[in-house]
């Protein structure tokens, strides 16, 4: 639990604390005048016989009342300064865990669960205990203030109780977090356990196997139900902490009066030190036992998941130097798990630098895995991927991206200017030269430095950027996973004809079966096997690429035929 706690602690920003803790001043004067208001209004108004003043001690609290729904008001409204920027923290926490995985081929499924739900969970519970905490500490503040400026004698009377159940009730958050921790764990493997029973209902009533079923499960539910009463518990004990520093306080005030108005106090100071006890401690105290209790073992309970999962080790360092840009594939093999079928089997393939392959197959062939393989974002089961001499998994991140760009067929445009989603790949690129890449591609810009939002651009809109992107980069390989599917024939023809009249490598995913006609080289992916050559070779080797071609020639009308 500290360690959550540290986490919610730094995550304060100083200029919203700041402004939190100055409206939180006329929020306290409600609490810190309440007593002091009623112990005059008595005294001085209703039992001295002028109900006037009596009227207008209390008409002042109207006053006081509406001061401190002004910093209540301006409190929620700085509030989300604190939160939004912990959501945030999170968010780039649970993303860049999930990325680190990624990177070491770490499975994590419970990443986006966690991006949509348990940082939601965690912000939502702390912006509660922010306005619960700070709550509680205003209003005790202005309640010590209140009943020392009414009676000392009260104070010394009301406050020792009420700090011993608010310290017994801290001292037993500790307990609380792991009880429910427990609890939480507990009903994870009953809900595990139960649910490998329920699937294979029929089957235990068919084999007559209720009772094995049963015992499979009897020790996930005693183990649950222990839990639960380990919580019982620690909700009895919460009670106690509440009774003794909310309701002990009262008696006492009550029990000690005639002592007190012998010694002097008035029948106002009194019934002044019961309203900051009804009025102030106890409500204060419900609120923060209920709110911690309840909403602050959430948060630590979601928060520590979301540390535990997103605090992953870094990949292994690369230390591979790339001497090249020729790709070469020694017997790869790739399956998705250990008992898949292999989605790529034994395949060989070199691509020499300056060529232009197009890679063409049945749908779920294979062709993106083979690009992952290409790129090193995926390690081979067998064999080797090589980008020069050196394996591409290899490579550091660093010399990937100077090496080889990859456009899926999804592309990235973020907001910002055109000129930064453009030039990102190479900062350094002048307008001119800008220019030149989207008359090459066959893109039209307006402002370069116009904001984009990728929500209002079109799927071919934000590939034309892509391309131009890619074909601004120094990489010398470009890799195209599809990346013109959404753009219309002649536009797709004129990219890829600019892609490879562009100095380097070109290994086109090909959407059309004209993409592999552009090209040098094409390789066929249809599941048993591979086959590599130009065109003429494949039409006489390669049923499927004859297949392929026949079925697009049969789809072809005159106006659509290339020139």
């Amino acid at each position: 639990m500290r360690r959550e706690l540290r986490y919610a602690v730094r995550s304060f920003r100083a200029a919203p604390t700041v402004a939190l803790v100055a409206w939180s001043v006329p929020e306290a004067l409600p609490a810190a005048t309440s007593g002091f208001v009623i112990a005059n209004a008595v005294d001085r108004g209703f039992l001295a016989g002028r109900p006037v003043v009596g009227l207008f001690w209390l008409a002042s609290l109207l006053v006081v009342a509406g001061a401190g729904a002004l910093g209540t008001r301006m409190v929620f409204r700085r509030l989300g300064e604190l939160a939004e920027p912990f959501r945030d923290g999170l968010v780039e926490r649970v993303v860049g865990g999930a990325i680190r995985n990624g990177i070491a081929e770490r499975p994590d499924h419970g990443a986006l669960a966690r991006l949509t739900r348990q940082v939601e969970v965690a912000r939502d519970t702390y912006a509660g205990l922010v306005i619960v905490i700070r709550g509680f500490l205003v209003t005790v503040v202005g309640v010590v203030v209140g009943v020392f400026s009414l009676a000392p004698a009260i104070a010394f009377l009301l406050l020792p109780p009420f700090v011993l159940g608010l310290g017994g009730f801290v001292a037993m958050l500790g307990l609380a977090a792991n009880r429910q921790r427990a609890a939480v764990l507990a009903d994870e493997k009953l809900s595990a356990a139960a649910g490998q029973v329920f699937a294979g209902t029929r089957d235990v009533v068919a084999c007559g196997t209720e009772k094995d079923a049963a015992a499979l499960v009897k020790q996930p539910i005693d183990e649950q139900a222990a839990a639960e009463r380990a919580l019982a518990g620690v909700a009895a004990l919460r009670t106690a902490c509440f009774a003794l520093g909310g309701w002990v306080p009262l008696l006492l005030l009550l029990f000690a009066g005639p002592a007190l108005v012998r010694d002097g106090l008035t029948a106002g100071e009194l019934l002044g030190g019961a309203t900051y006890v009804l009025f102030g401690l106890q409500p204060a105290l419900q609120s923060f036992v209920a709110g911690v209790g309840g909403s602050g073992l959430r948060f630590v309970i979601t928060l520590g998941r979301v540390l535990d999962a997103s605090d992953v080790p870094p990949a292994e360092p690369r230390h591979g130097t790339a001497t090249g840009y020729a790709v070469e594939l020694r017997k790869v093999t790739f399956a998705y798990g250990p008992h898949a079928e292999p989605v790529i089997a034994d395949l060989d393939l070199s691509v020499v630098p300056g060529e232009h392959l197009a890679v063409v197959g049945p749908s779920g062939i294979g062709k993106s895995t083979l690009v992952s393989l290409v790129c090193g974002l995926r390690r081979p089961d067998r064999g080797e991927v090589l980008l020069g001499e050196t394996p591409a998994a290899e490579l550091d991140l660093a010399t990937l991206a100077a090496t080889r760009v990859l456009i899926p067929q999804e592309a990235y445009v973020f907001t910002g200017t055109l000129r930064d989603n453009l030039t990102y790949l190479n900062p350094g690129a002048t307008t001119a030269e800008i220019e030149l890449a989207a008359a090459k591609v066959g893109a039209r810009f307006g402002d370069y430095d116009a904001q984009v939002s990728p929500l209002e651009m079109s799927s071919g809109e934000r590939q034309l950027v892509a391309l131009v992107r890619a074909y601004l980069s120094p990489a010398p390989l470009i890799v195209l996973d599809e990346a013109t599917c959404h753009l219309d024939p002649a536009a797709e023809r004129r990219a890829e004809l600019a892609f490879a009249e562009r100095p380097g490598t070109l290994v086109v995913i090909a959407h059309r079966i004209s993409s592999a006609l552009r090209a040098e080289r094409v390789l066929v992916l249809d599941g048993a096997g591979a086959a590599v050559g130009d065109h003429a070779t494949l039409l006489r080797t390669s049923p499927l690429y004859r297949e392929l071609l026949g079925h697009w020639e049969a789809g072809r009308t005159p106006a659509s035929q290339p020139a």
